[in-house]
């Protein structure tokens, strides 16, 4: 059975790249009403996206531990003025700041795009603090800190029954969100429901709406990832057809937000095969890349065309519709909140979300506290 994972052209560093105005990410952007961000707050990155079309970046605590281990020689003095400057703080505050300012440097890189989109695209995503996944009072109040940082500031929290509980309240405050560990239509449209009540809130109240720009994500390959764990366990030996599993969710959750016409846009993210940029092209809709992803898709000779409308092979659609497990992410009603909770892949997500950021915090306890051996 074919899957979307099948790739066209070259891999990645084997031959060489068209112009910026001409790589296929540019083709989405300038000819289709789907937009591209830079899944890094990394400079270099970044800067090649842009060029590329991006209209914003995204984060996490994964990517800013591996940024700052990419960009050290800039991040290093930062962080030894910071442990030098504050000598009463601990080593979670001194790994805040930084993590505040690396979210700051970002968004400044997009302020052009930021300018250039009518003070609403161009944003840069920072997440809240991911041990606090289940407390909805210090997420609300740390999402207005970071959307306080800078005016295209875009602030990241987890689709957890204690993050949805927040996500009205942070809107009617005028807190642009892109909520995040998100895998499934009954999340994605969970989320898209509270951020309307929110901008209700806000529009019968006169406050502005029109420069915020919310978007729900879809975690697209963390799902492949699960179901084929589950698979495995049950004992298949064939699980190349969950390659579609994502794209099939992803699929059903933009077709909803078209006919509820939700302001929050459809983002797709965590990429394991170019179908699931190939398969999710020519909607309203956003794709977050990781650089390495972006390559792959500027270098893989494909010419960007609509397909996000297309469906996914009836012969897979029933294999994964005989999947109890795939039957929970697909249907619209397939989960309480209560129940993303306890969803496998937002355990997995939120676990290595945390031992990121515990990780980070050890660099600022290093160089609080050098190693003497």
């Amino acid at each position: 059975m074919n899957g979307p994972v099948t790739e066209s052209g070259n891999p990645a560093g084997t031959s060489t790249e068209p112009a910026a105005s001409d790589s296929p990410l540019s083709v989405m952007t300038s000819t289709t009403p789907t937009r591209l961000f830079n899944d890094s707050c990394n400079t270099s990155e970044l800067r090649y996206s842009i060029d590329r079309g991006a209209t914003g970046a995204t984060s996490n605590p994964v990517i800013c531990l591996t940024v700052l281990k990419q960009e050290w020689p800039t991040w290093q003095p930062v962080l030894h003025a910071l442990v030098a400057e504050n000598p009463g703080w601990s080593e979670t505050q001194i790994a805040w700041e930084l993590y505040r300012r690396m979210g700051t440097a970002g968004a400044k890189l997009l302020e052009p795009v930021f300018a250039a989109n009518d003070s609403t695209w161009g944003r840069l995503s920072i997440q809240t603090d991911p041990t606090l996944y289940n407390n909805a009072d210090l997420m609300l109040a740390q999402s207005q800190e970071l959307s306080a940082l800078a005016p295209n500031m875009q602030v990241k929290m987890p689709c957890t029954s204690a993050g949805v509980a927040m996500i009205e309240e942070a809107t009617y405050r005028g807190v642009s969100l892109n909520v995040t560990v998100s895998f499934s239509v009954p999340q994605v449209l969970a989320i898209a429901d509270a951020i309307e009540r929110g901008l209700d809130r806000r529009r019968a109240e006169g406050a502005d709406t029109g420069h915020m720009a919310p978007v729900a994500t879809m975690m697209v390959g963390r799902l492949d990832d699960w179901l084929k764990v589950i698979a495995q366990r049950d004992g298949a030996t064939d699980v190349s057809y969950l390659d579609w599993a994502g794209i099939a969710c992803a699929k059903r959750a933009y077709s909803i937000f078209r006919e509820r016409g939700y302001t929050t846009k459809f983002l797709v993210a965590a990429y394991r095969h170019l179908g699931h940029w190939r398969e999710l092209v020519g909607g309203d809709l956003v794709h977050t890349m990781p650089h390495d992803w972006q390559v792959k898709a500027n270098t893989s000779g494909e010419n960007p065309t609509d397909t996000v409308g297309a469906p996914v092979p009836p012969a897979v659609m029933d294999r994964l519709l005989a999947m109890p497990e795939f039957v929970r992410a697909y249907e619209p009603n397939g989960m309480t909140h209560a129940e993303f909770d306890t969803f496998g892949p937002t355990l997995r997500t939120l676990r290595s979300f945390i031992l990121a950021w515990h990780d980070f915090v050890g660099i600022a306890r290093d160089a609080m506290l050098p190693n003497p051996d």
